[in-house]
């Protein structure tokens, strides 16, 4: 029978993404695979992925996506969608099963990839004797924190909102205690119970794939190696495979007009070499009202040239763009006749961008991000220097991570209540662009970006890992 892997990711687009990408590059890999990812519909409404999986699927053949049945929570007193997402991968289990029953009928199933939050799954594939393996989307040093975690739990009986201190975990630097991914912030919070019992279960893995390179976090992926985060239990095989080039993508379903897209694409071409900064923050980031003007009067004060992705304010009550979210109005968002002062140095795109293009283009010199670990990478590849400003999920982490380990970012500080000052972005905006400070960092993402080049290329780290990768799972399978 042929051969297949089936990958199992979690519905939000940025996870989905990433999925995608490393099976087009295992098909590269070898050419005999089929690539079967199973897609769960979100549990909350979040844009459209139809267009994105329509394009996959036109232009690669050999992926080909299953639609798993919907779940329907009968009734959840969740707060946010990581537990949302939890809930509802917990209660597909049974249709996961069906749907590996269902392929192996006419494949020989190689393994089974899940992302972290899938977790759950790996009753089915051992159940099944298929091997389970593990597909982190975030990178190594994210995952010292995540298989440390369980160690974490029984050294206090706290929330880490509370902790008010230095967390001392294998392979990373001290971590402060409110700097932890945000759904493991409250202990009494559910989504804190499913990432320790999630985390608790990765000795089980057939291996965890990283999307990721050694040279970029050769600390933690030691620590890992060697059992320091686990050093109780066994430690799976480590695969950094990473990075994986991401192609631009309507993400979240957005819709941006082509007319829109060129008008920005032109304004760049008439801007300096490395002389823009880019600001945009992911897929899910939303700002307030009152800290979009703020933006705005930081980035006229600083006087840089810009590129700004403005989404609208958050609605319902959400925090983050769940919904579909509507164009903004800029007139009324932004401060009176911004647009016009900033209209030689600065150009506003209204809620998405194709960002890879981006940060690739000649003219952007500094992004300034929400950290989110795709983000992160693709301003490694292109060698663009960062202003780190996390939102949400692991990206204070990121953020420290960025600065003090990697020296590829200069952090944004926030206020208590997480609000930026004008005088803030005005100062890390300037001193990314014309200080010391930031000449160093550009010159370290421009060293990295060229060992992401010689991880990807022949011989090169993440080719040998994938390599490895491959041979594993060859003598296994259903």
């Amino acid at each position: 029978m042929n051969e297949a892997l089936v990958l199992y990711p979690t519905p939000a687009i940025g996870h989905l993404i990433s999925m995608v990408e490393l099976g087009k590059l295992l098909v590269t890999q070898q050419s005999s695979l089929t690539i079967h990812i199973l897609v769960l519909a979100p549990p909350y409404n979040a844009g459209t992925t139809a267009p994105y999986i329509s394009t996959v699927s036109a232009t690669y053949p050999s992926i080909k996506f299953h639609h798993l049945p919907t779940i329907t929570l009968a009734s959840t007193t969740a707060t946010n969608h990581e537990t949302l997402t939890f809930e509802v991968i917990r209660l597909s289990n049974p249709n996961v099963q069906q749907a590996l029953l269902s392929l192996s009928q006419s494949y020989t199933i190689r393994a089974f990839v899940m992302d972290f939050f899938c977790t759950a799954a790996l009753s089915v594939a051992n159940e099944l004797s298929i091997p389970g393996y593990h597909f982190f989307t975030s990178g190594a040093c994210c995952l010292c924190f995540i298989m440390y975690l369980p160690i974490l739990h029984q050294k206090t009986s706290k929330c880490f909102r509370d902790l008010n201190t230095f967390l001392h975990i294998p392979g990373i630097p001290p971590i402060h205690s409110s700097d932890v991914p945000k759904p493991v912030l409250d202990r009494e919070d559910k989504a804190y119970q499913y990432f320790v019992e999630s985390s608790s279960r990765f000795p089980e893995s057939a291996g965890i794939i990283v999307n990721t390179f050694e040279l970029l976090e050769n600390r933690a992926t030691k620590a890992i190696s060697d059992g320091s985060c686990v050093p109780s239990n066994r430690t799976p095989p480590i695969y950094c495979i990473g990075p994986l080039a991401v192609a631009d993508n309507r993400k979240g379903g957005a819709k941006t007009s082509d007319d829109s897209m060129a008008q920005c694409f032109a304004w760049l071409d008439s801007q300096p070499s490395r002389s823009v900064v880019f600001l945009c923050f992911g897929s899910l980031g939303l700002f307030s009202r009152d800290q979009l003007r703020e933006i705005a009067t930081g980035l006229e004060r600083s006087g840089q040239r810009f590129l700004w992705v403005v989404r609208s304010p958050p609605s319902d009550g959400k925090s983050l763009a769940v919904i579909k979210q509507e164009d903004p109005d800029l007139d009324s968002l932004l401060p009176d006749s911004f647009l016009s002062r900033t209209s030689e140095k600065g150009f506003v795109v209204k809620t998405w961008a194709p960002q890879v293009a981006v940060l690739n283009h000649g003219s952007v010199g500094g992004f300034v991000t929400h950290c989110g670990w795709n983000s992160v990478l693709e301003a490694v590849c292109a060698g663009v220097p960062m202003v780190a400003w996390p939102q949400y999920a692991e990206q204070r982490l990121n953020k420290v991570l960025l600065v003090e380990e990697m020296k590829l970012a200069l952090p944004m500080d926030e206020s208590e209540n997480g609000f930026v000052s004008a005088a803030e972005l005005e100062k890390r905006v300037r001193g990314l662009m014309e200080s010391e400070e930031g000449k160093f960092v550009r010159e370290q993402t421009i060293a990295m970006r060229d060992g992401a080049k010689a991880a990807m290329s022949k011989g090169g780290s993440s080719r040998l890992a994938l390599a490895e990768l491959v041979e594993s799972w060859k003598l296994v399978g259903i």
